[in-house]
């Protein structure tokens, strides 16, 4: 069913955090509803919001990384491509922000 995609280890991590977070999300949304606010972001938001922009946001980096990772290598002039966990890292913490300070 899922021979489609390449399931890669950083791929299956990614989407098991975005699962995990969904998750967390739902229940911690059921226990103490939330409240708009303003943050850095130009809208006023609430926790679901920032969490679905901050997931398209590590979407993109992801995707970013993906399609660059070559250029990279031939830029940087590395031996290999660089690993996907930087874009991981990197998506995560770009996540982080937006869900903390969105």
């Amino acid at each position: 069913m899922f021979a489609w995609m390449v399931w890669t280890t950083p791929v299956a991590v990614f989407f098991c955090c975005i699962a995990l977070m969904l998750v967390g999300m739902t229940v911690w949304e059921i226990k103490s509803p939330t409240v708009l606010r303003k943050g850095f972001l130009p809208i006023a938001t609430t926790r679901g919001d920032r969490l679905f922009i901050g997931l398209l946001t590590a979407a993109y980096i992801n995707l970013g990384f993906v399609g660059l990772a070559g250029k990279l290598a031939e830029w940087l002039s590395l031996e290999q491509e660089p690993s996907i966990w930087i874009s991981f890292a990197v998506s995560m913490a770009v996540l982080a922000l937006i869900l903390r300070r969105g």
